[in-house]
């Protein structure tokens, strides 16, 4: 399987470290207007060429909106998109993760929590049980999520942050 990363920024190279350390691809680059990296083999716009049954699709930007704008537009033209998970987090049985989102390394989703399309998930964060995390999300370093919460589409919890049980009501 072949790994087609969206972005070569700060995002971009962490999602290419967890990819690799997941063992699933062997190839994996990047497309990205900007970076003189030599990973680069594109421009963002070049992704339609890349599309087929061997090659996945990834947009690692930082902006939650345009990331989950991606994801859709992405998903429209029958690119496949992952879901990227690294092996030292915490993930109940009962979760349901969406398309498109990325779990980093010691993150804990807890019991019976929903996690929408294109969301971060980041490293030490962790999302109690019982909680919805709406699309586009952004939970930072080390935030916590406390029971029982809709957070709303495309929030960026900052790092450390504490969301209180129900603060956003179910």
């Amino acid at each position: 399987m072949k790994l087609i990363i969206l972005g070569a920024g700060g995002y971009g190279k962490t999602v290419y470290d967890v990819a690799v350390q997941s063992g699933k691809y062997n190839e994996i680059c990047f497309l990205d207007d900007n970076s003189t990296d030599s990973r680069v083999v594109g421009k963002c716009g070049d992704f339609e060429k890349y599309i087929s049954e061997d090659t996945e699709i990834y947009p690692a930007f930082g902006n939650n909106k345009g990331r989950l704008e991606w994801i859709d537009n992405l998903l429209e033209m029958n690119a496949k998109v992952p879901t990227i998970v690294h092996a030292t987090s915490y993930i109940s049985p009962t979760v349901k993760i969406g398309v498109g989102s990325v779990v980093l390394p010691k993150a804990v989703i807890n019991t019976d929590t929903e996690i929408g399309r294109g969301v971060i998930v980041n490293c030490a964060s962790v999302i109690d049980h019982g909680c919805i995390i709406g699309d586009g999300v952004h939970v930072c370093l080390g935030a916590i999520v406390k029971a029982e919460n809709r957070i709303p589409d495309c929030m960026k919890i900052e790092a450390g942050e504490v969301i209180e049980n129900r603060k956003f009501p179910l």
